[in-house]
C-alpha cells in the first residue's frame, strides 16, 4: 500500500505541477482561456489572480515532493498536511469557484491522502 499511496502521491504533486504551469503561464493562451471559459479581455484582466494561485499550487506540488523524499516520521507528517491542504483547497473551491475543482483537486487529494493513511 505504500508503494500506492506515493504513486498517488506523485500524481497529486504533477497535477498541481501542471496547474502552476496553465496559471502562472498558459491563463491567456488557449489551455487557460478552455479552463476558465473566459474570452480573452478577461483572460488578461484576470491573469494575475491566476498567477498568483498557480504560484500557490507550485507550493503544494513542492510540499508533496518533499513528503515523498523525507524520512518518516516527518515525511509521513508532511505527506499528511500537504495533502489535507489539497483537499481543503479543492472542497472550497468547488463550493466557491467551480464545482469541476470537486473532480480534479479534492478527490485525488483525498485517495491520495486516504492511502496514506491506511499504509500507515
Amino acid at each position: 500500500m505504500s508503494i500506492a499511496a506515493n504513486v498517488l502521491i506523485g500524481l497529486v504533486a504533477v497535477l498541481h505541477g501542471y496547474f502552476l504551469v496553465l496559471e502562472m503561464f498558459l491563463w491567456e493562451r488557449k489551455p487557460g482561456r478552455e479552463l476558465s471559459g473566459f474570452d480573452a479581455e478577461l483572460a488578461r484582466a484576470t491573469a494575475p489572480l491566476a498567477a498568483n494561485q498557480g504560484l500557490y499550487n507550485g507550493f503544494l506540488a513542492a510540499g508533496l515532493i518533499w513528503g515523498l523524499v523525507a524520512d518518516d516520521p516527518t515525511g509521513f507528517r508532511v505527506q499528511v498536511f500537504f495533502l489535507a491542504c489539497v483537499v481543503v483547497a479543492g472542497v472550497y473551491g468547488g463550493l466557491t469557484a467551480n464545482r469541476r475543482i470537486f473532480l480534479a483537486q479534492a478527490l485525488p487529494g483525498a485517495l491520495a491522502l486516504g492511502a496514506v493513511l491506511l499504509a500507515r
